[in-house]
């Protein structure tokens, strides 16, 4: 029975199985017990499968097809048929697990190369190409038995590995993968990975390239397995800054983290460069850059600091909101438009500008919030359509865009109420209850707050204003959309610019945050 699937992939002349055979195999697929499972033919067999150059993920689904893959391996059995309840999963685990391995073959050929450059590349470069596969198949293995899925699907593949004589190494890699399927795409969606702190601390949970190559095609194919709707330009950007920024780490060496200090005098320095060949330079530059901190110059690319600061000083004393629009420069966001707003700082500046966007049915993906010693704000909210797709570059559109924005923020107090757009029927259906985390991070001296919540029209708008009313001001936002629900990072401040330490403070935000949002949901059923 074994041997069959190895022979459909191997050869291409075979175009399917006779229905009498299949009569044989579902009449005889009991026999398939503990010593079939040890036998060392059946073992071999089945890594020669994987090992395989044709067919692979095609005889895999056969095998699940004809009910053998789920006797063979008995935990994947546990998972055939097995529903996810929520529109961010569109396919039952066995599926997704299925279609990880197709994705991964199809990164392979060389019409995938450029929608996948950076996924064709590696996985035509790694030395053991069954090992991917190994990890593809035990990924989700865990789900449906409580606890930890990815803690429980490690456990398993490495009893996997070690039945099959996997090598000592090996054997820790698949292992590892299937323990940390989820870190990467989590790194990119929740943290500032413009910080150089959080790409070490990235890289030294990666340790090496070897684990790094794997981590990112195993991630970039259960993305794309999981809902088609996910993988866009700036998501598949987000990840490529990632890996190349932690490739970099980890070629510099661990132990010789980036000077921050040569990183700002750096920057600055390619900056200046940039303003000088547009004949704007000297001591008015340095002057403006004095009342920036340090945080402004290790997160913005050069060129997004040269083009900023040659408006604000073109904007000169004016009172109005400064508002410029431009397709983003930064490898994260590729395809997507940065919306750049300078004014005074106001407690209520998140939610004017947040209402506004929405208003305008753009989606954020991003907020960079710096506020300078002179009280004034530079503010960058990167964004898409309401449909996640890049804005046109229809001018007119464009200028109407900008002109609401400065006539919203230019009395922030009176920002637009919250729009009441109907909230879609399949989101009111899979409305789970609202989680708030608060914890303060030493590091940044700011406050985290992870809002997850189903996701809504004016839902930052109506974040924002929760915001003003406690008297928080938003600093840095992470915003991630993920099928019906949203996971929101927040880092926050009190108006002075410290964290929040006052229990009291935490505790009245974080239920205050709950029922507004739950209510809402409710309030539409």
């Amino acid at each position: 029975m074994m041997e069959l699937f190895v022979l459909l992939a191997e050869n291409e002349q075979i175009k399917g199985v006779r229905a009498s055979t299949i009569r044989l195999i579902l009449n005889n697929r009991h026999r398939i017990d503990d010593d079939f499972r040890k036998d060392i033919r059946n073992i071999s067999l089945f890594m020669e499968l994987l090992r395989g150059n044709l067919k692979v993920s095609t005889e895999l689904k056969r095998m699940n097809r004809f009910g053998i893959l789920g006797r063979y391996l008995p935990e994947f059995g546990e998972i055939i048929g097995q529903m996810q309840h929520d529109l961010f999963h569109i396919y039952t685990v066995d599926a997704h697990t299925l279609k990880v391995i197709q994705k991964l073959r199809q990164f392979r050929h060389t019409d995938n190369s450029e929608k996948f450059p950076v996924a064709h590349r590696i996985i035509n470069q790694i030395p053991k190409i069954e090992l991917i596969y190994i990890a593809g198949l035990y990924h989700d293995i865990g789900k449906g038995r409580g606890g930890d899925h990815s803690e429980l699907g490690a456990e398993d593949v490495k009893l996997f590995c070690e039945r099959h004589h996997l090598g000592k190494w090996d054997t820790h890699l698949v292992t590892w993968l299937v323990r940390n399927h989820l870190l990467m795409s989590m790194t990119a969606q929740r943290k500032d990975i413009s910080d150089p702190d959080v790409i070490q601390h990235f890289a030294k949970q990666v340790r090496d390239l070897d684990h790094l190559d794997h981590l990112y095609i195993l991630t970039v194919a259960d993305i794309n397995a999981t809902n088609h709707t996910l993988w866009n330009s700036w998501r598949a950007a987000l990840l490529r800054q990632l890996y190349s920024d932690t490739k970099i780490a980890l070629q510099r060496g661990l132990e010789n983290p980036i000077n921050r200090e040569d990183r700002i005098e750096q920057t600055q320095h390619e900056a200046m460069v940039q303003l000088q060949r547009n004949g704007c330079g000297g001591m008015e530059v340095l002057n403006f850059w004095e009342h920036l901190g340090d945080d402004y110059f290790l997160r913005e690319q050069a060129l997004n600091i040269a083009w900023q600061t040659r408006a604000i000083l073109e904007h000169g004393e004016s009172d109005l909101p400064l508002v410029k629009m431009h397709e983003t420069s930064r490898r994260s966001f590729e395809g997507a438009t940065e919306v750049f707003i300078y004014m005074r700082d106001q407690p209520n500046l998140f939610a004017a500008a947040a209402s506004a966007l929405d208003q305008l049915n753009l989606n954020i993906q991003d907020a960079r919030i710096m506020v300078a010693d002179n009280n004034q704000t530079l503010n960058t909210y990167t964004v898409l359509t309401a449909d996640n797709q890049p804005l046109t570059d229809n001018a007119a559109h464009l200028d109407y865009i900008q002109q609401s924005l400065v006539n919203a923020l230019n009395n922030p107090e009176e920002y637009p109420n919250i729009i009441h757009r109907r909230i879609p029927r399949q989101l009111k259906l899979f409305a789970n209850p609202t989680r708030v985390n608060i914890l303060n991070d030493t590091d940044s001296q700011l406050t985290t707050l992870e809002v997850m919540t189903p996701d809504r029209p004016g839902l930052l708008a109506r974040l924002g204003r929760i915001f003003m009313t406690h008297g928080i001001s938003v600093r840095k936002a992470k915003i991630a959309s993920i099928g019906e629900r949203v996971e929101d990072y927040f880092f926050i401040s009190d108006i002075q610019g410290n964290p929040l330490t006052d229990e009291t403070l935490c505790d009245a935000l974080q239920k205050d945050i709950c029922q507004q949002l739950d209510e809402h949901i409710q309030a539409e059923q």
